[in-house]
């Protein structure tokens, strides 16, 4: 999100803003956040998850899986944002007849930056905890092979679980899908650790003495 804020905003002039802008805000508590752009990584992420959901959701009439362009509320506390995926089980529940604000998700995924990371990990998954639909979330890193998986639990705490090889596959129970995370990450490149460059650099160094 953009560190400057519009200020002073109430959810009415917000949503009227942003049914006719070009580009996404977030919005809590008066203040307006502009949303920045994603990179390929991300997108493409954001791609395999859509296509890997859908899918297997296909049979299923009762579930629908959204991108981003869907605003989410979280009624009890106000914020407005876009999650990078969305899953809805039963009948979505809208703000109004125009129907681009969701009310109960059953499922959220984002897609992990290096500028939103702890924002997505704190404050805004204390936002989606307050979401009643809420059964699984789940954040994906987009520059290594890790999958954080939240499943909330009877007695209203969450379930903490973590996939960081490719071969491990995260299961959605509320749903009824598997996410796999080498299917996650098909195509996408990922950025060389440091460690790695370090000793790719030691062995050109050596094979050229």
């Amino acid at each position: 999100m953009s560190n400057q804020p519009k200020i002073d905003w109430t959810p009415t002039e917000y949503l009227a803003h942003e049914r006719a802008a070009d580009s996404k805000h977030e919005y809590w508590a008066g203040a307006v956040y502009a949303m920045a752009g994603a990179s390929a990584r991300h997108n493409l992420i954001v791609t395999n998850l859509i296509a890997e959901l859908r899918t297997q959701l296909k049979s299923r009439r009762d579930c629908t899986v959204y991108p981003s362009d869907l605003r989410v509320k979280t009624s009890a506390t106000g914020l407005y944002t876009y999650p990078d995926v969305v899953v809805v089980c039963g009948k979505p529940q809208f703000e109004d007849d125009i129907q681009d604000t969701l009310l109960n998700p059953t499922v959220i995924v984002e897609v992990l930056s290096k500028s939103t990371e702890s924002y997505d990990r704190g404050a805004k998954f204390e936002h989606y905890r307050t979401l009643d639909s809420l059964a699984e979330y789940i954040l994906v890193a987009q520059n290594s092979y890790h999958v954080d998986h939240y499943v909330r639990q009877p007695d209203a705490q969450w379930l903490f679980s973590e996939a960081k090889e490719l071969e491990h596959v995260v299961e959605l129970s509320s749903i009824s899908c598997t996410l796999a995370v080498a299917e996650l990450y098909d195509k996408v490149e990922l950025p060389l650790r440091p460690r790695v460059l370090k000793e790719m650099n030691q062995a050109e160094h050596y094979s050229t003495q």
